[in-house]
């Protein structure tokens, strides 16, 4: 499990093809593999790969994880060349503090940036989404975007808009994002379990109500 907040910005070394699937390598000046295990999980755009190798290093940390041809395909990764830079986060562990939301790694579909300006000091981003996840995306919701934890302004059919301020503008891969650019998606894990609550999948669900929700801390 993750945050959302992206600890460094990495590039991968090199990208080694093993039939349909392939190995990474990714280094990154910022990231420690210090505490870092064989099995780990670590973020990368929002994908959850596991480490099988690392150099162990506090500065200068570089790690290896393989790609399966179902993750190549199904998210940006399937795009990336050596040399391009990719966001990067370390698994939660439970000492950690919760600053961002709930986020499993799991990319649910891959967006694309239609626009992008300047908007004072921060910059809109308006992204077209899949249309088969585009409805569990809510204005002032959370939403996953190449790892990153954001929270989404405007929501128009299968559009929708978030601002980015400078701060994660300079630690994410959010600065060089250009119109065009595909991005990982993962929407937040409460709108998936209410809609499964909601549509009668679950035996329970018609129990629901605003109070239920209320109750339960789904809304205010």
């Amino acid at each position: 499990m993750f945050t959302g907040i992206i600890e460094a910005v990495g590039k991968i070394d090199s990208i080694d093809m093993r039939g349909v699937d392939c190995s990474i390598s990714v280094f990154s000046e910022k990231m420690s593999m210090a505490d870092v295990n064989i099995g780990d999980s670590i973020s990368v755009n929002g994908v959850c790969l596991t480490v099988t190798e690392h150099n162990g290093l506090v500065v200068g940390g570089r790690f290896v994880a393989d790609v399966s041809a179902e993750t190549l395909k199904k998210t940006n990764l399937g795009q990336k060349k050596s040399g391009d830079r990719v966001n990067l986060e370390q698994a939660l562990m439970p000492t950690d503090r919760m600053g961002g939301h709930i986020v499993s790694g799991h990319v649910d579909g891959v967006g694309k940036i239609v626009e992008r300006a300047n908007d004072g000091r921060s910059v809109r981003f308006r992204i077209e989404a899949p249309q088969d996840i585009s409805h569990y995306i809510a204005a002032k919701g959370s939403i996953t975007i190449n790892g990153i934890s954001l929270t989404v302004n405007e929501v128009e059919s299968h559009l929708f808009t978030i601002n980015i301020i400078p701060q994660t503008l300079a630690e994410t891969t959010l600065n060089s994002a250009k119109i065009g650019d595909r991005v990982n998606l993962e929407i937040d894990v409460i709108a998936r379990y209410l809609e499964r609550l909601l549509s009668g999948k679950n035996e329970k669900a018609k129990d629901i109500s605003m109070g239920f929700l209320a109750e339960n801390g789904f809304i205010r």
